[in-house]
């Protein structure tokens, strides 16, 4: 009976362990973004001819990265209860 107990909180343990590792890509995904945006204000304060295209990959550019982002929160619930 102690063996079960130990071995259901150990798993439970685990699983909180690994759901936080699994949140870590969010803060990357939040840097990514950063940079992403912070490119798209150099590159439109060297050439303001093409800042409407410009914004078009930047845009292109926030979507890939917050879906990297939303990507590791549903690794981290699928973790959790999976």
């Amino acid at each position: 009976m102690e063996n079960s107990v130990f071995f259901a909180s150990l798993t439970t343990s685990a699983k909180f362990i690994g759901a936080g590792l699994a949140t870590i890509g969010v803060a990357g995904a939040g840097m990514g973004i950063g940079v992403v945006f912070s490119g798209y204000m150099n590159a439109a304060a060297r050439n303001e001819m093409i800042r409407a295209e410009l914004f078009r990959y930047a845009i292109l550019g926030f979507a890939l990265t917050e879906a990297m982002g939303l990507l590791a929160i549903m690794i981290a619930f699928l973790i959790l209860y999976g």
